[in-house]
């Protein structure tokens, strides 16, 4: 039986945090930062399973790019205290397999956002 678990934070410029660090990161990709000029590269990690971008109805299909959507907040979040993104960490039960998992998170996401 899986531990519930959920935690929900925000990055922010204010703390020192980057979107496209953070992005990179997360998906374990190699992601360019337009606005600094310099690159954020996680290929190399190992313990990525799944990514995915969730888009709201009417946002750009251009935005399903990782770079492309996190560019675009940093360039067009203005101020030095910004919040940028939300982050949110959820425990997935060990009992279900990876397909199962996604379609999880796919349901919550979609029905919670």
């Amino acid at each position: 039986m899986a531990i519930y678990h959920l935690s929900g934070s925000i990055i922010s410029r204010s703390q020192g945090r980057s979107a496209i660090a953070s992005a990179a990161y997360r998906s374990g990709e190699k992601l360019a930062d337009e606005k600094q000029g310099s690159v954020h590269d996680y290929s190399k990690k190992q313990d990525v399973v799944y990514t995915e971008i969730f888009l709201p109805e009417g946002a750009p299909e251009s935005f399903k790019n990782r770079e492309v959507l996190w560019n675009a907040v940093e360039q067009y979040e203005k101020r030095k205290d910004a919040q940028l993104a939300r982050e949110f960490t959820i425990s997935l039960p060990r009992e279900l397999t990876i397909e199962q998992n996604k379609a999880l998170i796919t349901e919550f996401v979609t029905h919670e956002f």
